[in-house]
């Protein structure tokens, strides 16, 4: 079977990538570097909430970031685990977030892009990892935004109706987008703390706490986009409910109207010997003015009353 392992050296520092590897491929590097079996358990499954781990002589950690499946229109959560050593990075992935691969494509062919990240020490690149998850974050923030905009225009143009299933798509989205999100922050923060002999130069303090204010501008975006989409939920609720009072009204006006008009049909129907115009020639024109002089009064008293407005 083929590894699915690459691996990009530069100076010290040694970066390992690899796009949903193998039983194989992980069993090699659970022996290759001393890897604690449930670090590669973690792995292997699918985690729900990130996470991390110090060891003596590697860090363990797991993010989760955001990826928009077209086909079902919905954002879900992509993993990387990350293997930080002292002179090693080891990112996993689950074939979802192409923008780790196209990072790692860049560093391979280019020698600029390797001197920049691969310096002096793996926290270089486990930054500029991170960072270049959190700027294509944005990209679907952006995306989600424009919906909302669409979404308001739409419901003032009376398109309503349809709008309450797009309505439900985003705000599925915003939901799974903060489950994705909603843990990043305390990680960045253990991150920050740890004091494990190999990692987290002092010069390294100020960009990972980029990462953390970017971080929370995420978290306050997202709030901002739920706090909008549930204020147009409810507008489109109540202008549909306002159009289905008016529907409403308007049959319940037709069927006050013709109730006396029903009445009138079935006192003049009744076949009984006495039955006035029963026999008059002009009988049947005389029913039907007396049934239209009922329903226009009651049409008028209506208007009047500002129950047809």
């Amino acid at each position: 079977m083929v590894s699915k392992l690459k691996q990009i050296q530069y100076k010290n520092i040694v970066w390992i990538h690899a796009s949903d590897p193998t039983d194989e491929d992980l069993s090699y590097l659970k022996e290759k570097f001393g890897f604690h079996p449930l670090d590669i358990a973690d792995v292997k499954s699918i985690s729900q909430r990130p996470k991390l781990d110090e060891y003596p002589q590697y860090i363990f950690m797991v993010l989760l970031f955001a990826w928009y499946d077209r086909a079902e229109r919905e954002i879900k959560a992509a993993e990387i685990d990350f293997f930080i050593g002292e002179q090693y990075l080891i990112t996993i992935s689950d074939g979802h977030l192409m923008e780790i691969d196209r990072f790692f494509q860049e560093c391979n062919h280019h020698e600029a892009t390797r001197q920049l990240y691969m310096g002096d020490h793996p926290v270089q690149l486990l930054h500029e990892i991170i960072h270049r998850q959190q700027v294509n974050t944005f990209a679907m923030l952006d995306h989600i935004s424009l919906d909302i905009e669409n979404i308001e225009r739409q419901i003032f143009a009376g398109n309503e109706r349809h709008m309450v299933k797009e309505i439900l798509f985003i705000k599925r989205n915003i939901v799974g987008f903060r489950r994705v999100m909603q843990s990043h922050k305390n990680i960045i923060k253990r991150l920050m703390a740890t004091r494990t002999k190999f990692f987290m130069p002092d010069t390294m303090n100020i960009y990972f706490n980029n990462i953390l204010e970017r971080s929370k501008d995420i978290w306050e975006i997202l709030e901002g986009h739920k706090e909008n989409i549930d204020a147009f939920a409810s507008t489109n609720e109540s202008l549909i409910s306002f159009k289905l009072n008016d529907i409403m009204k308007i049959l319940t006006i037709i069927s006050v109207i013709l109730i006396p008009a029903n009445l009138v049909a079935s006192l003049f129907g009744m076949n009984t010997q006495y039955t006035p115009l029963l026999h008059h020639p002009l009988g049947f024109y005389v029913v039907l003015l007396i049934m239209a002089t009922i329903m226009g009064s009651l049409l008028l008293w209506f208007n009047r009353k500002g129950w047809l407005k």
